[in-house]
């Protein structure tokens, strides 16, 4: 992955290179998951599709604080579900498996149902179940 790591700032908060790294992560949390590129764009907020994939090619431009939100939670489930399952596969493997919590939907489904709450459920859901172990 060709990747900008100017460090001009794109938020008081986060330069670009910083950025750049959060993308690079979240895309290849996305291939773990065995993600779809429909799927991937809806979870950060459905950008213009020539943005979604300039941003999967490493060339970072204006990126939403929305998103850098959205990226923030897809790392926290991540994390916590590695916490969670003793074999990564498993970890990997549970967003696309129905869950009662979610009335029989797979945690991936409600990642990109389009609303950032969506992805708080979920990372609300995974913290409360590795919290007797946190």
């Amino acid at each position: 992955m060709v990747a900008n790591y100017d460090r001009t700032p794109i938020h008081p908060l986060v330069r670009r290179d910083q950025i750049a790294a959060l993308l690079e992560g979240y895309f290849e949390i996305m291939d773990l998951w065995r993600v779809d590129n429909r799927t991937a764009r809806a979870i950060l907020g459905s950008p213009a599709e020539r943005t979604f994939f300039r941003w999967k090619a490493g060339v970072i431009g204006s990126v939403p604080m929305d998103t850098v939100k959205r990226i923030g939670y897809i790392s926290g489930i991540w994390q916590g579900l590695q916490l969670l399952y003793s074999d990564p596969h498993h970890a990997d493997k549970w967003v696309n498996r129905p869950n009662r919590f979610l009335q029989g939907q797979a945690p991936i489904e409600r990642m990109s149902a389009g609303d950032v709450t969506d992805l708080a459920v979920v990372r609300q859901y995974v913290d409360a179940a590795r919290s007797p172990w946190s």
